[in-house]
Order: C-alpha cells, then sequence, then structure tokens
C-alpha cells in the first residue's frame, strides 16, 4: 500500500505541525476528553495509534514522547473554502473567516455550529508564483451526517477517505509567517519537518506517496 505525508499544524491559530501518511468507515469524530492534543473544543477528529518511534530525531510534541508516530483515521466530512494567494498567511486569514462565519449562523440552517480540531491547510501550486490554500474545518458529529448548507458559494463539503498517517509534530503559530519577529517562520518550519520526516521514512525504506503534504492544526 502506498502512504502519503501530510503535514499537521495547531490552531490557537497556532500551528503544530504533524507530517501524514494518507492511505487509502463511519466519521470517528468524538468527544475532545479522548484524546491529549485536543483542549480547546468539544470534540475533535479522533485516531488510533497504529505505532511509535520514540527514538526518532526531532522536535517532541510539546511534553508528550510522540516523535514519530503513524496513525490511523476513519473517513471524515470537512467543510472547506479556497483562496488563491502568494502567501499563506493571507490566505488562511481569508479562510478562516469564511468558515468561522459558516459556523456562527452563516448557513442556511441559521444556527451555531460547534468548533473543531484540526483545522487542515492544504496548498497547491498554480501557474505563476500564486498557490491555491484550501482551509478545512472538520464537521462535529451532530452534523456530519446532515450538515446545514452554506450560504456563500465559496464555502463547500469534501469527504476525506479513511487513512493512515506518519505524523511529525511541533509547537508553532499558524500565523507566525506574517510576524517579523518569529523565526524561523511556519512556512519554514512546516518544510523543514516535513523534509526530516520524509529523510527518516526514507532511510527504512518507507512506501508513501510524497507529492502530498499538509499542516493540521490545533489548540493548545
Amino acid at each position: 500500500m502506498t502512504l502519503t505525508i501530510c503535514v499537521y499544524f495547531r490552531v490557537y491559530l497556532a500551528g503544530s505541525v504533524g507530517l501524514l501518511l494518507i492511505l487509502t468507515a463511519d466519521a470517528r469524530v468524538g468527544n475532545s476528553s479522548e484524546s491529549s492534543f485536543c483542549t480547546e473544543t468539544k470534540e475533535c477528529l479522533l485516531c488510533d495509534l497504529v505505532c511509535k518511534n520514540d527514538d526518532y530525531e526531532g522536535s517532541r510534541f510539546e511534553s508528550t514522547n510522540e516523535w514519530h508516530i503513524v496513525r490511523h483515521y476513519d473517513s471524515v466530512k470537512w467543510v472547506s473554502t479556497d483562496k488563491e494567494a502568494h502567501l499563506m498567511d493571507k490566505a488562511i486569514v481569508t479562510t478562516f473567516i469564511r468558515l468561522f462565519k459558516y459556523i456562527t449562523r452563516s448557513n442556511k440552517a441559521g444556527i451555531n455550529i460547534d468548533m473543531t480540531v484540526p483545522v487542515i491547510v492544504e496548498e497547491t501550486k498554480r501557474i505563476s508564483r500564486s498557490f491555491v490554500y484550501t482551509l478545512s474545518f472538520v464537521m462535529p458529529s451532530a452534523h456530519h451526517m446532515t450538515p446545514p448548507q452554506p450560504t456563500d458559494d465559496k464555502v463547500y463539503f469534501t469527504d476525506m477517505s479513511d487513512m493512515k498517517v506518519y505524523v511529525r509534530s511541533y509547537g508553532g503559530w499558524m500565523m507566525a509567517a506574517s510576524i517579523k519577529t518569529s523565526f524561523p517562520p511556519i512556512f519554514c518550519l512546516k518544510s523543514f519537518n516535513s523534509m526530516l520526516l520524509k529523510r527518516q521514512l526514507d532511510k527504512v525504506q518507507a512506501t508513501y506517496n510524497k507529492d502530498y503534504n499538509s499542516p493540521a492544526g490545533y489548540d493548545r
């Protein structure tokens, strides 16, 4: 089977990044008390720990010892939106506000929807120097099967397949790229940690999708 690497952040709007391998069930969105890294929302995307390598050379994820782990995620529904931009931080501001409006009554049901984690950012290269950034929130369990329809036509739903993920985690702010005193900026941390994880996987001849990586954010 082929795995895909993905980079995961954390949401204060802060970023902790892990790198995923996507493989290709029911969604498993549940109470945050079931997870050690979901602390600020009622529900989050839960996972099963497949294996862990504490000897992996890299940054620890805060107080945990999970340096290099594999997680399994069931299929799940997300609400998403896109923005083309030259810089990730500008795209994240626009897309986050758009999705936050959706969960705060800017939907056809006119209801508030609980915030969940993680928040995922996907980057797609375009012609010229700009990128398309896709920001996604996990739909909470109460609205997973029949989510309220958005009033903004730039907001849409996506279904993520069942997957297994290689994860490398580190602390940091998702918006650090726009803060001059922050060094190195988050996009450098993302690339750096992605490189380290890929190097470790190549060292053990792991099979994975080398063309995909994505940051995922958690509150902490």
